[in-house]
């Protein structure tokens, strides 16, 4: 019987055996935190006596126009992409996702192995089959507080049209240093957005609590901060202009202002120069501005706490108090902009995973709060009929000595007692609108071992020798990116864009792939 209580799921951890936090990501892993770009247009009504005399449309060619300056009217056209930092080390193999041998999930840990992963005996998934959940296709504990979370906000057929692949991967406890985010290498491998390529819901290169890898960088997309819902409509701000006018009328004005810039422009005869680069910027400039003008007059039409299927009755979230959990309007906000399509991929991160408190309530009560953000995403993807890949990593992780925590909150598991990078393990979801994404592999066996890319050794510790990812947290994010690719049935095109990937030859590019391709061409949110 413990004698601690359990914390509030946004209460800090400031009592941990660790030195006190003196950087912001030690602050976010303990939950003593929370963890844009802006397109605006010009007053320019002095230069009209009627806006609507300005022009009441551009040329007929107007979308070669759009084309020429770059504006991208429908993202492209690759599966929305969402990643959940869970700053600290949280629990993912065992009392989450069942983590087995060679074999696959169900090839079970030792009593003792289990034991580590928090599971006391009457709770072993291979003496117990009720133990084992396989809603999602993938094996969940039965009482995984992620699964809890997720049946909260995924609706069955949202469950029912998911698939996931667990990887039993190492990475460093309690940092940031870690070059676990993969956003970056989704932008390479194609994924863009309608107004943005990468969100993030932290002010930090990677968007989240972990870093890049430092070889993937592009300063040019660095991922834009979005942890709130003004943030999303901030990003379609067309200042006093709209106010002023009707959107259509606005619209015309800028519309107008690019035809006449360009008729100015093309009477000066010049030389290709740097004076060049300034005239097209001008001229797209107000190309972009008309465009996002016309298409996002009302910012309101972006805004999640507006969207009936977030928030409110009917909504996903829906509960009394969700609409103020500062957590969901975080996930809400990025993934309203990722399954639209008006982003490529966002990173999600979550403070206050390093939960060894001693107890065991405070970790559930996390963790399943990180469900239901998970389970949001899913399911307005399937109410937005677009396939998904949700990827869900930790900084290390955390074991229990065994000791059981009786509370209500505990639930007769083991405490989580200490940090662990030996029991860690990363998980993607991948939500296909038309059915379950199926396993590659030509038998039940070959599928177990795809879905689960590498395995633990008995007593519950990571096989560094089953993938290049185990112990390599770079090589982790290139089978991520891989398995993004090989759902596009692209993996020719891994081979070519990360030609400096260190995951061996076809045939272990093969080994590495958890499924058959769920989308050809491009998609349309």
């Amino acid at each position: 019987m413990t004698s601690k209580k359990a914390l509030h799921v946004d209460a800090p951890l400031d009592a941990l055996d660790h030195a006190a936090p003196v950087t912001r990501r030690d602050f976010l892993a303990r939950g003593l935190v929370r963890g844009t770009g802006l397109v605006s247009s010009l007053g320019v009504l002095s230069l009209f006596g009627s806006p609507r005399m300005a022009g009441a449309a551009l040329a007929s060619d107007l979308e070669a126009l759009k084309a020429s300056c770059g504006i991208n009217v429908s993202g492209a056209g690759k599966i929305p992409f969402i990643c959940f930092d869970l700053a600290g080390g949280a629990n993912i193999a065992g009392s989450n996702v069942l983590v087995g041998g060679p074999a696959g999930q169900e090839d079970f840990l030792s009593t003792a192995g289990y034991s580590k992963l928090g599971l006391p005996g009457d709770r072993v998934p291979g003496a117990n089959p009720g133990m084992i959940d396989r809603s999602m296709g993938i094996a969940f504990h039965a009482e995984s507080a992620f699964l809890r979370g997720i049946q909260s906000t995924a609706s069955a057929g949202a469950m029912a049209g998911t698939n996931g692949c667990v990887i039993p991967a190492r990475s460093e406890n309690d940092t940031g240093n870690n070059p676990h985010n993969p956003l970056y290498g989704i932008f390479q491998a194609g994924a863009d957005g309608e107004l943005l390529s990468l969100i993030g819901s932290r002010n930090a290169v990677s968007g989240g609590n972990s870093m890049a890898p430092a070889s993937m960088i592009d300063p040019a997309v660095r991922p834009t901060k979005v942890d709130r819902p003004s943030d999303v409509t901030g990003l379609v701000d067309t200042g006093q202009l709209v106010g002023l006018l009707n959107q259509s009328d606005a619209t015309a004005v800028m519309e107008s202002i690019a035809r006449i810039s360009q008729q100015k422009l093309d009477r000066v005869n010049m030389k290709i120069t740097a004076e060049d680069v300034v005239k097209d910027l001008i001229r797209c400039g107000y190309i972009k501005a008309a465009d996002v003008t016309d298409r996002f007059g009302n910012p309101g039409s972006l805004d999640p706490l507006a969207d009936p299927d977030i928030f409110a009755g009917g909504g996903i979230f829906n509960q009394p108090n969700d609409i103020n959990d500062g957590e969901l309007r975080k996930t809400a906000s990025i993934m309203k902009l990722v399954v639209e399509g008006y982003a490529g991929a966002g990173c999600v991160a979550m403070g206050g995973f390093d939960y060894h408190t001693g107890e065991r309530g405070t970790g559930e009560r996390r963790d399943e709060r990180a469900g239901r953000c998970i389970g949001g995403c899913l399911e307005y993807a399937a109410r937005r009929g677009v396939p998904l890949m949700v990827y869900v990593f930790s900084d290390g992780s955390v074991a229990s000595n065994g000791r059981i925590d009786d509370s209500v909150d505990g639930q007769g598991k083991g405490e989580w007692t200490g940090d662990n990078s030996s029991t860690a393990a990363s998980f993607f979801l991948v939500y296909n609108p038309t059915g379950r994404p199926v396993l590659a592999g030509g038998s039940a066996q070959e599928q177990a071992q795809h879905q689960q890319l590498g395995w633990m050794r008995p007593d519950a510790s990571v096989e560094t020798a089953g993938t290049p990812a185990a112990n390599n947290v770079n090589l982790l994010v290139e089978t991520v990116l891989l398995n993004y690719m090989a759902l596009h049935d692209d993996v020719s095109g891994f081979t070519s864009t990360f030609s400096g990937h260190s995951l061996g030859n076809a045939t272990s590019l093969a080994r590495l792939t958890a499924f058959n391709p769920i989308v050809s061409g491009t998609i349309t949110p």
